[in-house]
């Protein structure tokens, strides 16, 4: 009994011993990594902490796992390309050490940890960056959760997680992280058009309609935001809000028929009458042919001529332009009820029938 009681403790002794020596030479050559930076050392680091990390005492080893999460960290961003094998990949092997740590212990380590976290900070980082080329979104946003996760929540971080949580169709948590950056942050004008686009997207017209307002505060000589605000106000049926910014939009793009047509139908729906034929009237310098304007102008002058009879000017403009209106689109039906009112009011019975005639075929199709 006292033979078998020896031979045991001598071979625990013995395991003792070499798991010890196994710390001892990964710790030397982790350290020889930290001087010299050779990859060999963190790989000889590797081998031998594996070694000493084969009983469930040594993986319950706070020495040993400070060791193998160090090791392990620096390999999740060293080994990008995962040359070294094991039963774990590296950054989950080096979480799953530190997590083996007692609470109690960390104060004892707390630069080793600060060095695996940096680590591990920098390694998924890495890994995002590779998912993004990939375009694999989600996997890219769910790798920068965790670098918030271990505490990195700097602009960059903030950043990338409100952009790629929006490439993955996560509106919700791309809001909340685009208001975080425009509240804590100095941003461009980038960022309050892509907050702005999400709420649109979020059918939250009216965050949208701010976010653009606020941002047009900020960054006044910003063309997109501009033009986003022209067409938001044109959605919404807001021509006061237009009139006072759709010249300088026009500005930007000089030969923009649309622009100069909304400038026109804008200032007309509030009463500026003289403004809108004189962007109508640009829109023919561009095209003769602009169905739109022609009416626009022929209806602008009818109204006149009905208001006062004597208006030769009012009498013969509207004639022409809605005749020209007519002539582009000869089947348009507000271009002959224009000029069947203004036949009408001018007492021309022949062309008041031959429009009414068409008129007729045209509500009988």
């Amino acid at each position: 009994m006292k033979a078998l009681t020896a031979s045991i403790l001598f071979a625990c002794l013995s395991t003792t011993v070499v798991a010890q020596s196994n710390y001892k030479e990964s710790s030397n050559s982790f350290a020889k990594y930290t001087i010299k930076g050779e990859f060999k050392d963190l790989e000889n680091a590797k081998k031998f902490i594996d070694a000493a990390y084969k009983t469930k005492r040594d993986s319950s080893s706070t020495k040993n796992n400070i060791l193998r999460a160090m090791v392990y960290s620096s390999l999740a961003y060293a080994d990008s390309t995962r040359k070294l094998k094991g039963d774990k990949d590296h950054i989950d092997a080096s979480i799953d050490a530190v997590n083996r740590i007692r609470q109690k212990d960390r104060s004892h380590y707390e630069n080793e940890l600060n060095y695996v976290n940096q680590n591990l900070i920098a390694a998924y980082i890495y890994k995002a960056n590779k998912e993004i080329e990939k375009n694999e979104y989600e996997k890219a946003y769910n790798s920068f959760l965790e670098v918030e996760r271990l505490g990195s929540q700097s602009e960059d971080v903030l950043r990338n997680l409100a952009y790629l949580s929006a490439q993955a169709g996560k509106t919700e948590e791309a809001i909340n992280y685009y208001k975080k950056l425009i509240v804590g942050t100095e941003v461009n004008a980038l960022t309050y058009i892509s907050l702005a686009k999400l709420y649109k997207t979020n059918k939250d017209n009216q965050s949208y309609l701010s976010t653009l307002q606020k941002a047009r505060e900020l960054y006044p000589e910003d063309k997109t935001i501009l033009f986003l605000l022209v067409e938001a106000f044109a959605e919404n049926k807001s021509y006061q809000a237009i009139t006072p910014i759709i010249a300088e939009a026009i500005n930007y793009e000089p030969d923009n028929i649309e622009l100069y047509y909304l400038a026109g139908f804008s200032n007309e729906n509030v009463g500026n009458i003289a403004e809108a034929k004189k962007y109508y009237r640009k829109v023919l310098d561009l095209d003769d042919n602009n169905y739109d304007a022609n009416l626009a102008l022929g209806l602008i002058h009818l109204n006149e001529f009905l208001k006062d009879k004597n208006n030769l000017e009012a009498q013969y403009s509207a004639q022409d332009y809605l005749l020209k209106a007519n002539g582009i689109k000869p089947y348009a039906e507000n271009a002959l009820k224009g000029l069947a009112l203004f036949y009408e009011t001018s007492d021309d019975q022949e062309q008041l029938d031959r429009v009414k005639t068409l008129l007729n075929q045209l509500s009988n199709n």
